[in-house]
């Protein structure tokens, strides 16, 4: 008999919501489990997670579809460009999901594609019911709304106490990015 799969959300405005979803694709690839990480936003930006999952393949494999992240100094896409491109990574999400292959799939930053209105709340909702009973499904980012949380058997705040930043230390390789 398959084990219930789960709903996690990490959200919060404080670190560490992909580095937890990480966690768990690093325990499940002990097990032999196979995981799979959407990634919403952080698409075109070179950071630590695009080099370290070639190292835990073929149980880990990571879609980068985002176009970096949205609004900021260097986007250089088009609200148009970035929501085009989410829902691309809600279709590839749906595939992943329905695949069979998965114990685990990770959507990183789909909270912040909501509530940046990328990604419609109800595609998001339906994804979570829609989802074979015994994988285990994992939602990162801000702003989680109301109506996911309630569909989660699990829901972890990151609260931010103090961060470096606040004191003009720039992000730093294998702690931020």
């Amino acid at each position: 008999m398959d084990e219930k799969g789960l709903t996690i959300i990490y959200t919060g405005k404080g670190k560490g919501k992909t580095t937890a979803a990480l966690g768990i694709a690093l325990r499940a690839t002990g097990y032999a489990k196979k995981t799979c990480m959407v990634q919403f936003i952080k698409g075109s930006w070179h950071y630590g997670e695009m080099y370290s999952s070639k190292r835990l393949e073929p149980e880990f494999e990571m879609v980068a579809i985002g176009k970096g992240f949205v609004g900021i100094i260097d986007d250089k896409s088009s609200k148009e460009e970035h929501e085009r491109i989410a829902k691309e990574a809600i279709k590839i999400s749906t595939e992943k999901i329905q695949s069979g292959k998965y114990d685990i799939v990770i959507l990183d930053e789909i909270n912040y594609a909501i509530n940046l209105g990328l990604v419609k709340l109800e595609d998001v909702i339906s994804l979570i019911k829609s989802k074979p009973s015994n994988l285990d499904l994992v939602l990162t980012g801000n702003y989680a709304k109301d109506e996911i949380v309630e569909l989660a058997d699990l829901v972890t705040e990151m609260r931010e106490i103090k961060h470096p930043f606040q004191h003009g230390i720039k992000a730093k390789k294998g702690i931020d990015f």
